[in-house]
C-alpha cells in the first residue's frame, strides 16, 4: 500500500475533501488550502491509471475464482468490463498497450480478507479518478464507475463487520495489513516530475481521505 502516532498525526489538520467548482473542476482542500492540479499533470496521471486499470482488472478476475457471497460474483463480472472498457480508453490517449499478464495476481481466498483488498484499492482508485477529472473533465464517466464500485464493496465491507466476532476481526486485521502498505503504493502512484511539485501534499491528503472513510465503514484501529 504506520506507527500509530503517525497514524494519530494524520487527523491532525481536518481534511474537508472534495469540492465541486464550476466547470466541473475538483479542488482538494485543507485549512482552506487548495491543491490545483494544471494540465501538465494529464499525461503522468493517465500513465498511473493505466497501470492501476489493468492490476484491477486482473485483480478482479482473479477474484472471480473465490468463493465470495451471492450477488458477489455478478457485480464482479460487470466489474470486469468496465475496467475492461477504462483500460482501453486510456491505451488509445497514451497510444500504448498495456502489459497482458500470463497469469494472474494471487488474491486472498477467504471473503474477509478478499473484501478488504478490493475495497482498499477500489477507495485508491476513486482518489485518483477525482484528481484525473481535475486535468480532464471529460472523463467523469470514470468517476463515475469508480464512485460505483467504492459503494458496492463498502456494503460488503459492513456486512462482514455486521458478522462480528472472529469474522469482523480478522476483517479489521487485513484492513490494518492493507493499510501498512498504503503509503508507498500511493508513492508509486505519484512518481513523475510532473507531479513532483504536489507529491507531499496529495499523499498526505490521500491518506487522510481514506483513513476517514475506513474509520466512518467501521474499519477502525487501522
Amino acid at each position: 500500500m504506520l506507527a500509530a502516532a503517525l497514524l494519530d498525526n494524520l487527523f491532525e489538520h481536518p481534511v474537508s475533501g472534495l469540492a465541486y467548482e464550476d466547470q466541473f473542476h475538483y479542488t482538494r482542500c485543507v485549512n482552506g488550502m487548495a491543491v490545483f492540479l494544471p494540465s501538465s499533470c494529464e499525461p503522468a496521471l493517465l500513465e498511473r491509471f493505466l497501470k492501476a486499470e489493468a492490476m484491477a482488472l486482473w485483480s478482479v478476475r482473479a477474484a472471480q475464482a473465490c468463493n465470495v457471497p451471492p450477488g458477489v460474483l455478478q457485480f464482479l463480472l460487470r466489474h470486469e468490463e468496465e475496467e475492461a472498457e477504462h483500460l482501453r480508453e486510456f491505451e488509445a490517449r497514451l497510444g500504448v498497450v498495456s502489459h497482458r499478464r500470463e497469469k494472474l495476481p494471487r488474491v486472498p481466498t477467504q471473503w474477509w480478507t478478499l473484501v478488504i483488498h478490493l475495497y482498499g484499492y477500489e477507495v485508491l482508485g476513486l482518489e485518483f479518478a477525482r484528481l484525473l477529472v481535475q486535468v480532464q473533465p471529460e472523463l467523469k464517466s470514470i468517476l463515475k464507475d469508480e464512485e460505483v464500485h467504492v459503494e458496492f464493496f463498502e456494503e460488503e465491507v459492513k456486512k462482514v463487520l455486521a458478522q462480528e466476532g472472529i469474522v469482523a476481526e480478522r476483517a479489521r486485521q487485513s484492513a490494518r495489513a492493507w493499510w501498512r502498505r498504503l503509503p508507498r503504493t500511493i508513492d508509486r502512484y505519484l512518481e513523475g516530475e510532473q507531479l513532483s511539485p504536489f507529491r507531499a501534499e496529495l499523499n498526505r491528503l490521500i491518506l487522510a481521505s481514506i483513513k476517514r472513510r475506513f474509520v466512518t465503514v467501521g474499519l477502525t484501529g487501522c
